[in-house]
């Protein structure tokens, strides 16, 4: 008799992304020297004759799971201790302390605990210091992926496996349609991102219920973050009252329809974002300048991106320029009538001046 379903689904979202791992593995290792090419060791001479000493054999690769011990991150650890040893892989965890709960310590020492029970190793426990630029829900996820970054370096980590699910997902799609941002926002979390694809997210396909049915089948320990449910966070009032305000409306079904339109947001990104990299090249010059004229004959779309990988070329910080910003520089394009500098975040100003745009920082 077979895994409960709810075990098999996390299980099976799992073991694809460790094959995709282990292909991009193999296919990144070097080839076993020949034996012309094996480097021989300073010491005494070789007899005549004698076999070269074998190449060391390249290890399986390291994949750590980032595990606060919430029910969604708890039924990806087990799914990863599971799969792992079976694909040939090594399998870690890492939690993150963000030091802002009381006891949070204590916390994170169960947490490793319950990652060691699971057969995981490493597994570490790293504390961080949380600070207040962009709000408290955006410092913490700053410090927490720089932990998480520092420890994949640290432990030569191929992946790193979050554990997002199918409704994190339609929030993060609600959260970017409400601030009005363009299509990228609205296509949520990438199943990879991060230096080199390294952060995978499994569970993007797998709703929230079925990871804490896996974890209640398995009788897996979780604990309840209380800013889940703390009204004082964005995410948290969307969780608990927007999200089940829209299915009361619009009937069962709102969650996958977003995570949908997510990945369709995500195609219509990516072509347009190739667009908008090749048209760069036909209104850049060697100055850095832009030729106002043909931006404007470019699709708006296009044109906006043009302007934003420009800005931030020049030094604007990504996360700081929003859409109201490229507005603003656009219509140096659209609407010319002798405007002065558009000021952008990191101190960047962009100016129309003979019929090109220029955008530089200070």
């Amino acid at each position: 008799m077979g895994p409960h379903p709810a075990v098999a689904a996390i299980r099976v979202a799992v073991r694809r992304v460790l094959h995709d791992v282990l292909n991009h593995h193999t296919s990144h290792s070097p080839a076993p020297a020949s034996p012309a090419q094996q480097p021989v060791a300073a010491g005494p001479a070789r007899p005549a004759g004698a076999p070269l000493p074998p190449a060391p054999a390249d290890g399986p690769p390291l994949v750590l799971v980032a595990c606060s011990g919430g029910a969604d991150s708890m039924a990806l650890a087990s799914a990863l201790a599971f799969e792992a040893p079976r694909l040939g892989v090594r399998a870690g965890g890492i939690t993150v302390d963000h030091g802002l709960q009381d006891g949070s310590d204590v916390r994170a020492a169960e947490v490793v605990l319950r990652m060691r029970s699971l057969g995981l190793d490493p597994v570490d426990a790293v504390a961080v210091e949380v600070g207040r630029e962009g709000g408290p829900e955006a410092a913490a996820r700053d410090a927490r992926y720089a932990a998480l970054d520092a420890a994949a370096e640290r432990h030569g980590a191929a992946a790193v496996l979050l554990g997002h699910t199918r409704d994190d997902q339609a929030e993060t799609v609600l959260l970017g349609l409400a601030r009005g941002s363009g299509t990228r926002s609205l296509s949520g979390m990438a199943a990879k991102t991060g230096r080199g694809g390294r952060y995978r997210r499994p569970f993007l396909e797998v709703d929230r219920q079925t990871a804490r049915k896996a974890c209640l089948i398995q009788s897996l320990p979780v604990w309840e973050d209380p800013h889940n449910s703390d009204p004082l966070y964005t995410r948290s009032r969307l969780r608990h009252e927007g999200l089940p305000a829209l299915e009361k409306a619009l009937g069962k079904g709102v969650v996958e329809a977003l995570a949908r339109t997510a990945q369709l947001s995500r195609d219509d990104a990516d072509a347009l974002d190739s667009w908008a990299a090749d048209a760069e090249r036909t209104v850049l010059d060697e100055r850095g300048t832009l030729d106002a004229t043909a931006l404007y004959a470019l699709p708006a779309a296009v044109r906006r991106r043009v302007l934003r990988r420009a800005a931030i070329a020049a030094g604007a910080p990504a996360g700081s320029l929003f859409a109201r910003h490229i507005e603003e520089v656009d219509r140096l394009i659209t609407g010319w009538r002798g405007q002065g500098t558009v000021n952008l975040p990191g101190r960047v100003g962009v100016r129309r001046q003979g019929g090109r745009l220029v955008i530089r920082q200070g």
